[in-house]
C-alpha cells in the first residue's frame, strides 16, 4: 500500500471533490482518481461513494479516515521533529498579548530573540480582547488573572503589582496623601470602572487597606492612564514598568501596593510544538519573570546591559 495513495484519499476527502484536491496539490484530477482507486483496491473496499455533484464516505471509509488521519498525523509531526534538529530553527511563531505589555515589555525580548534565530519569524497582536488561541491560530499568549479555558497550557509569571503613581504637578498643586485613607479626597484616575467611583485594596505595613476612592477619568488601557496621569490629572495605579517609561510620574505612598494579577504565558494544548515556539516561550518565561527573584535578575540585567553600551565592564 502507498501512503501517497492515503494521504491523496485524507485530501479529497478534506477538499470535498477530486477537483479542489488536485488543484490544492498542484496534480492532474486524473492522477488523484488513481490513487484513491488503487489505495480501494488495495484494501478491498469503497472508501468513497461518487456521484456527479458530490462525494459521500461510506462507512468504511468513515472508519478508515479516523484511523488514516492518526497516522498521517504522526508522520507530519515526525518529519518536523527531524526537521528542527537537522536544520537551523525556523519557522512563525503568533504571540498574542495586552497593549500595555506588548508595547513596554515584548519589543527588546522579541528583537534579541530573533537576532539569535534568524529564520524565525515572530507576529505580535496587541489588544485588550482575550483571543481564542486555537480559533484564531495564535501559538502563545500573555494573559493576567484566572484562565478561562482550563485546557490551555500555562506557565506562571509571577503576580503583578500595582504602584500608586502621580505627576510631579499634581503633587505640587494637591500636596502628597501621607496615609491610605488621604486618598478618598484626591483626583484619581480609574482604570476600568463605572460610575466615578472605585475601591483600591492596597497592602502594606499595617496590612490591608481599603479606600473607596473617585475620579472623573476612566481609562480601559493602563497605557492612557500613565499619559493622563502625566497631564497631572489626579493619582492612579500602574504597573512600575509602565510608570518608570513616562518620566515625570512619582511613587506616592511607596510602601503601599495593590496585588493585581496572576501573569502567565499561556499556549493550545498540542501534540507536537514547533522548536521555534518553545525557543520563544522559554525567552519570555526568563525575561518576564515577576517573581522578586526574577525582578532583581532583570534590574542586574539591564544594568549590565546599560554599562555595556557605555563602554564599562559588566558587574557580577
Amino acid at each position: 500500500m502507498d501512503l501517497n495513495d492515503v494521504a491523496l484519499f485524507a485530501r479529497v476527502v478534506e477538499s470535498g471533490s477530486f477537483t479542489a484536491a488536485a488543484a490544492s496539490l498542484g496534480l492532474p484530477k486524473s492522477s488523484v482518481s488513481r490513487g484513491v482507486a488503487r489505495l480501494e483496491a488495495a484494501l478491498g473496499v469503497r472508501l468513497l461513494h461518487r456521484t456527479t455533484r458530490r462525494l459521500r464516505l461510506s462507512d468504511a471509509g468513515r472508519v478508515y479516515l479516523d484511523r488514516a488521519s492518526v497516522a498521517l498525523s504522526g508522520l507530519d509531526e515526525a518529519r518536523a521533529l527531524v526537521t528542527d534538529l537537522g536544520t537551523e530553527v525556523r519557522g512563525t511563531v503568533r504571540v498574542t498579548a495586552a497593549v500595555d505589555v506588548g508595547v513596554r515589555l515584548l519589543p527588546p525580548i522579541v528583537a534579541r530573540f530573533v537576532a539569535l534565530h534568524p529564520r524565525v519569524r515572530v507576529e505580535l497582536s496587541l489588544t485588550g480582547r482575550v483571543v481564542d488561541l486555537v480559533e484564531e491560530g495564535f501559538d502563545l499568549a500573555i494573559r493576567a488573572g484566572k484562565l478561562a479555558d482550563s485546557s490551555l497550557v500555562a506557565r506562571k509569571l509571577g503576580v503583578s503589582r500595582l504602584g500608586l503613581f502621580a505627576s510631579t504637578a499634581y503633587l505640587g498643586r494637591r500636596g502628597a496623601p501621607r496615609a491610605v485613607a488621604d486618598l478618598a479626597a484626591h483626583d484619581c484616575v480609574l482604570f476600568r470602572t463605572k460610575g466615578g467611583r472605585a475601591t483600591w485594596r492596597l497592602e502594606g505595613p499595617e496590612g490591608d487597606r481599603a479606600v473607596e476612592v473617585r475620579g472623573a477619568i476612566t481609562a480601559d488601557e493602563m497605557s492612557c492612564v500613565s499619559e493622563i496621569l502625566h497631564e497631572g490629572a489626579g493619582i492612579g495605579v500602574l504597573p512600575p514598568f509602565l510608570a518608570k517609561a513616562r518620566p515625570g510620574l512619582v511613587r506616592v505612598l511607596p510602601r503601599h501596593a495593590m496585588a493585581a494579577a496572576t501573569l502567565a504565558i499561556v499556549s493550545p494544548p498540542v501534540r507536537y510544538e514547533p522548536a521555534c515556539v518553545g525557543l520563544l516561550r522559554e525567552a519570555l518565561v526568563r525575561e518576564l519573570d515577576f517573581t522578586p527573584e526574577g525582578e532583581a535578575r532583570s534590574a542586574r540585567a539591564k544594568a549590565s546591559r546599560s554599562g555595556a553600551r557605555k563602554g564599562r565592564p559588566a558587574t557580577a
